[in-house]
């Protein structure tokens, strides 16, 4: 069953999806070509919603829904069309992590072939994870790989499918084509790349349900002709995905005159030297004794007084109660190339800026995704002539009650979709919501 989620504040959930991202113009996306990934943008954050207006639906729950979803339609880099490796195969990779309510958090898995929806099996790994042995001896684990985790999802009936089903002609030919401008010089590789769309993209999805929570999850096939068994920063926790919360405490609102009376004790200047020889003499002949033994050892007049500026109160003045912690929330995916991902530990970066520089999210990820962020600085001289440093980034911040959903992306475009503070469906690839705009 779910966690439960009574100490969390009712929010209204939010959500926004990706579909990748890369060299996206209107010359590599022509307007049918972009029109078709819209219609499928709008169809699968349509269905995401409305299930998401159940005031019982869960993050984790949605999330996996909407990337399903993504993992279905080729025209996405994730399950059905994913990309192929050099030797002409399929190596899928997927992760989920949720901000709170299961022990493992995070999932990742890698190199799979035969699970049709690779997130369904991150979300069984993370739900099995309540038990003893984590589900089938999968125990506290949290990154998979291979034939002993998709052993796992055949037991727990999740559905498989044979090479066949993951193959398009599309994603084939981009293979093939790969392949044979590798043979050639650089530059005609360049130029080819230039005039289409290569995907790099991974497919992810971040959720904030009613009570709270917020769950990230993302899927892909890695990178065009990867070499067989890399490792991309989608099942990677901390590179590709993020997710997390934690509580602040609110500053004292007692006022700043009140702090400074109550810590400020004034102290009377004592001599610097001994009195004139007269003066000694002359509490010597009057017997005041005390204040001879002053002027002799002046530090003992040093007592402290209170200030007639400041007076000390008799007892501390009420105050009433420091109001309660702030919750904070966090959840982060990433699409682009992934090995710069990895380099960076970028979503977790990304959130442990926003968290201790006390930066808002939307600050935070522009440092990274954005143009001339530290995803596209690490590309050095080489930004603009390979895939190094290509990326974007979808999140969702909650500070308390109020949420805000947040993108960018450092290359032409990144598919997304979102719903907005007033509900309303948005979807778009460029900076505007036109292809016009590419």
């Amino acid at each position: 069953p779910p966690p439960s989620h009574s100490t969390h504040p009712k929010v209204t959930p939010r959500i926004i999806i990706h579909g990748g991202a890369g060299n996206l113009t209107r010359t590599t996306l022509p307007q049918p070509r972009y029109d078709a990934y819209l219609h499928s943008l709008h169809s699968i954050l349509s269905s995401s919603t409305a299930l998401l207006a159940n005031p019982t639906a869960t993050a984790l729950d949605i999330a996996t829904h909407a990337v399903s979803m993504l993992e279905d339609d080729p025209l996405y880099n994730s399950g059905r069309g994913a990309v192929f490796t050099r030797s002409g195969t399929q190596e899928l990779e997927c992760s989920m992590m949720i901000s709170n309510g299961y022990r493992k958090r995070g999932i990742g898995c890698m190199l799979l072939r035969h699970v049709k929806n690779p997130i369904k099996l991150a979300r069984e790994l993370l739900i099995r994870g309540e038990r003893e042995d984590g589900g089938g001896g999968a125990r506290d684990h949290c990154q998979y790989s291979g034939e002993e985790v998709e052993r796992l999802a055949r037991e727990w009936g999740l559905e498989m499918r044979g090479r066949e089903y993951f193959w398009t002609r599309e994603r084939w030919e981009e293979h093939v084509r790969g392949l044979k401008e590798e043979e050639r010089k650089k530059k005609r590789k360049d130029e080819w790349e230039k005039s289409h769309y290569i995907p790099l993209g991974t497919c992810g999805a971040v959720v904030l349900d009613s009570f709270g929570t917020v769950c990230v999850a993302t899927s892909t096939g890695g990178l065009t002709n990867k070499l067989p068994g890399r490792i991309g920063d989608t099942p990677t926790l901390g590179a590709g995905f993020w997710a997390e919360e934690w509580f602040e405490k609110a500053p004292s609102t007692l006022p700043q005159a009140q702090l400074q009376a109550q810590s400020r004790m004034i102290y009377q200047p004592s001599p610097s030297s001994p009195s004139p020889p007269s003066q000694a003499l002359n509490h010597l002949s009057r017997g005041d004794l005390r204040a001879l033994m002053g002027q002799c050892l002046p530090t003992l007049s040093a007592t402290p007084i209170p200030s007639s500026s400041a007076p000390v109160p008799s007892k501390p003045p009420a105050t009433s109660p420091p109001p309660p912690p702030t919750r904070h929330a966090i959840a982060l995916s990433g699409t682009g190339n992934g090995d710069t991902f990895l380099r960076l530990c970028s979503s977790r970066t990304v959130a442990a800026e926003s968290r201790f520089s006390h930066l808002p999210l939307s600050t935070a990820l522009s440092n990274m995704a954005g143009q001339g962020g530290a995803l596209q600085k690490s590309a050095g001289d080489r930004w603009g002539r390979v895939h190094e440093g290509v990326g974007g980034m979808i999140g969702i911040e909650v500070v308390g009650e109020k949420a805000e959903v947040v993108w960018d992306y450092n290359c032409g475009g990144m598919f997304r979709a979102w719903n907005d503070e007033d509900g309303r469906l948005r979807c778009a690839v460029f900076k505007g919501e036109g292809w016009e705009s590419g």
